[in-house]
């Protein structure tokens, strides 16, 4: 052989074992083995029980230190996925060897001959199931090796494995299948554990138990093999059951849970203001209380409980079983609908802050509101009007037609705002103008936890300030949205069962044996039921009613969500309470029906607005227009004929008179009789409207003025 064909031929291996070495010293990327974001969410209550753990991206729970595993683990996974790892740099010539003489034996691939080092590599940098791409992984095992120590493969394996259930990583199986720490299993915990990357879904303890018992005994045996263990410890290991935790994972107050997961909060243990034994105590509550109502057609409840003072949240159930597949996961904690009358303090806030007292006497009385689309009547909810009534009996008993009244004399303009920019209800979006009055009973749709904050405000004197969730969150600030004056007084209608007995009877679930200031309302459809109402330290909000939009039957505020506020309350209020406070507001003696001032009575004012004398009396009777009312304003139809663009005047008078005149600026109409209704043809402008009996224009009522557009 010519010498320079044998020099070529001598450095041949040379220069492939300068390549080699060249391929597998080069640095093995780093970044590949960062833990990253792995740990996930755990919600925890506010005694740091579980409410809900979430695993982190890709299902993976806490990243562990070998050391923090316990004696068991690692030894497990070596024994049984890779008996050599301490002896070979990355991969095992010996292990391929006897992987491809035991699938030449079998005829079928029964072996892969994968040092911990290459699964490792598989999890980081995955390759494609071929020849070429089993030799880059192998090449990456020999860097890998190279790169960091056998201890921080390990550590890498035993976080990265995959384990079924979506779980990755020795914590999250721990968690998953035993709900204990990694750290705390034992030898019969570490090896059912150890048996499941393999082949995660074959292996599974909880999908096969029997198979997983068989792959649990042949870690122990690859234990005794390599003399990790004796024979002795080894069978009591194999006597020892692995008692598999019977929840997959903790699932308490999952309404709650939901929302919170939704406020993307950051990964690790987050502690929510949930009271886990209050919330499984409401939950008993709504569920106790649906049943009841089973022969009224209502289907579902809901309640939340704040705590006033910091805004936590302590009680969230959405509806009366989650698990209900049809209806089960909605949430009316959240959801939108009408809430009915629970708007109205609101609207008599409003008023109050106005100058108009508790001993104002409003007309209950039949009332034409115009609209653009024709009059609205409002109606009571008993079907009956009861006349001149004071503010106080007003909102105590809930009455339409005042509330209405009074809402068109604030203007809905600043009720909205006052609801939509002060009081967080948010979900009003829509205009004045669409809502109209009646938003003061209930028109827009709302959330259940909007209106128990709302009420909260009340409770705290006229602050607002937002919920709290996160014990690990500052108490958030508040606003003043009314003076506290006003708030107090609102209060102390809202408690004040006497005021309210005439609609709601005494000693029902309205009253309960503690103070506590209460409002119930009703859909127009009687679709939802509310009551809301707070003591000195907590607000309760409650609701009944049906998510499929099927009308109730014979429910009122005293029976529908009124049982669920009671029982709620009850529950957080189990002792006596102190009384709200009174501080800001004057007292004194009012009467209707002087001189002689029979039911004379203490009444409560805001400073600056109580009568000058000791009685407040009713308006005297005369004659008073109806319909159109101050401020009202109509548009004609242009394509309606000009002889159909009326409307009909309205008034009333003392039984003793026969007939009124109607004047609309200088325009007398003929007299009229009884019932005092009269046409008029619209004309574009200003207009000012009186009545007087017919033959006495010196006894005209007070003047109204309203306005026709072109």
């Amino acid at each position: 052989m010519r010498p320079d064909r044998l020099v070529a031929l001598t450095a041949l291996p040379a220069l492939a074992l300068t390549a080699w070495m060249a391929l597998t010293a080069a640095p093995f990327p780093a970044d590949r083995l960062a833990p990253g974001d792995v740990e996930g969410v755990r919600l925890l209550d506010r005694h740091d029980r579980p409410l809900r753990h979430v695993p982190g991206p890709a299902g993976r729970g806490t990243w562990r230190a070998l050391d923090d595993l316990g004696p068991w683990l690692p030894a497990a996974f070596v024994a049984v996925e890779d008996r050599r790892f301490f002896d070979h740099p990355g991969v095992d010539l010996r292990g391929v060897a006897r992987a491809a003489w035991s699938n030449l034996r079998a005829g079928r691939v029964v072996a892969g001959g994968s040092t911990l080092t290459q699964q490792l590599v598989q999890l980081v940098a995955p390759q494609p199931r071929t020849f070429a791409g089993k030799g880059v992984e192998a090449l990456l095992a020999l860097r890998l090796e190279r790169a960091v120590g056998k201890a921080t493969i390990l550590e890498q394996y035993v976080n990265r494995a995959p384990f079924g259930h979506g779980a990755v990583g020795v914590e999250a199986a721990a968690r998953l299948y035993l709900d204990r720490p990694a750290r705390t299993l034992t030898l019969a915990e570490a090896a059912l554990l150890a048996g499941i990357p393999q082949a995660p879904t074959l292996n599974n303890p909880r999908t096969d138990p029997a198979r997983a018992e068989l792959r649990r005994r042949r870690v122990l045996a690859a234990l005794r093999s390599t003399g990790v263990i004796d024979a002795a410890t080894e069978a009591e290991a194999r006597a020892a059951p692995a008692r598999l935790d019977a929840a997959s994972a903790p699932f308490a107050a999952p309404h709650f849970a939901a929302w919170a997961l939704a406020q993307s909060p950051d990964a690790g243990a987050v502690p929510t203001t949930l009271d886990l034994d209050l919330q499984a105590r409401v939950e008993e509550a709504v569920a106790i209380t649906v049943r009841g109502l089973a022969d009224r057609h209502v289907t579902q409840g809901a309640a939340v409980v704040l705590d006033n003072a910091t805004g936590d949240v302590l009680a969230w159930v959405g509806s009366r079983d989650f698990f209900d597949a049809a209806e089960g996961q909605n949430d009316m904690v959240t959801g939108l609908r009408q809430p009915g009358s629970t708007l109205k303090p609101f609207v008599y806030g409003l008023a109050l802050e106005d100058g108009l007292t508790a001993a104002t006497l409003l007309p209950d009385l039949p009332l034409f509101v115009p609209t653009l689309i024709g009059d609205y009547r409002p109606r009571n909810y008993d079907r009956r009007y009861h006349g001149w009534v004071s503010l106080r009996a007003a909102l105590a008993n809930s009455y339409n037609v005042p509330a209405v009244l009074v809402a068109h004399r604030v203007g809905v303009g600043r009720l909205l705002a006052r609801l939509r920019d002060d009081l967080g209800f948010a979900s009003l979006t829509d205009s004045a103008a669409h809502y109209g009055v009646g938003l003061a009973l209930g028109n827009g749709e709302v959330r259940l936890l909007d209106l128990a904050n709302a009420y909260r405000a009340l409770a705290n004197g006229g602050v607002w300030a937002p919920i709290r969730w996160r014990r690990d969150q500052p108490v958030p600030a508040g606003r003043r949205v009314m003076p506290v004056a006003v708030a107090r007084l609102l209060t102390d209608i809202l408690a004040d069962p006497v005021a309210r007995a005439p609609a709601f009877g005494r000693g029902g679930v309205l009253e309960p044996p503690f103070p506590a200031a209460v409002k119930t309302g009703t859909s127009a459809d009687f679709t939802d039921n509310w009551t809301v109402g707070f003591t000195p330290r907590h607000t309760v909000a409650a609701w009944t009613g049906n998510f499929d939009g099927r009308p109730m039957e014979r429910v009122s505020g005293v029976t529908g969500a009124g049982p669920l506020w009671a029982r709620v309350v009850r529950l957080v209020t189990p002792g006596a309470s102190g009384g709200f406070a009174r501080a800001g507001l004057e007292r004194h003696r009012v009467c209707f029906d002087p001189p002689a001032c029979d039911r004379a009575h203490d009444e409560l004012f805001v400073p600056g607005t109580a009568p000058d004398g000791p009685a407040t009396p009713r308006p005297p009777p005369g004659v008073r227009v109806v319909f159109p009312d101050t401020g009202d304003v109509f548009q004609r139809d242009l394509d309606a004929p000009a002889d159909l663009a009326r409307i009909r005047l309205r008034a009333e008078a003392p039984d003793e008179v026969a007939a009124l005149v109607f004047a609309v600026d200088d325009e007398i109409l003929p007299p009229v009789g009884r019932p005092f209704r009269a046409w008029w043809t619209l004309r574009p402008g200003r207009h000012s409207l009186r009545a007087w009996p017919a033959g006495a224009p010196d006894a005209a009522g007070p003047a109204v003025t309203f306005e026709v557009l072109e």
